[in-house]
């Protein structure tokens, strides 16, 4: 059984949850691979549980750079996956989670869970919500 995280941080908070993440998911027992999405390509849809992160930008959008062009081309993979979302914010109410979340579970994804959010940078209670986040993951995936 196998967790992919693929992930996109600009300030290092949403790579702090993906860190917490992937703790949580092999302290479950499941194989788990931490990627940034720069090292990230299509066969990560051939996993067992897919988790996605990237912080909110701009006008609560997903990274345009990367991010986005990324996870658009991988979109028509997601049909029948268990997915799971998150990411950091800074401002908004998390909109673009809300978003992000319609759009994946319209592509046909299992969602695990509501995308799990963070206000800047993640502290304590936040890391134990991604660690159980992980851990949600590796029994999803069992």
């Amino acid at each position: 059984m196998k967790v992919t995280i693929v992930y996109w941080s600009g300030t290092g908070n949403t790579e702090r949850m993906a860190e917490a993440i992937a703790e949580g998911a092999r302290a479950a027992g499941a194989e788990t691979e931490l990627l940034p999405v720069s090292g990230a390509d299509a066969s990560v849809t051939e996993s067992d549980v897919l988790l996605f992160g990237c912080p909110a930008m701009g006008c609560e959008t997903l990274e345009e750079g990367e991010f986005e062009p990324f996870f658009s081309a991988i979109e028509g993979a997601l049909a029948g996956k268990k997915v799971g979302l998150f990411g950091s914010y800074d401002w908004g109410d998390g909109e673009w989670m809300r978003t992000w979340y319609a759009r994946t579970q319209a592509d046909g994804a299992e969602m695990l869970a509501e995308g799990l959010i963070v206000n800047n940078a993640p502290g304590g209670e936040d890391l134990e919500k991604c660690r159980a986040l992980g851990a949600l993951a590796a029994k999803a995936g069992a």
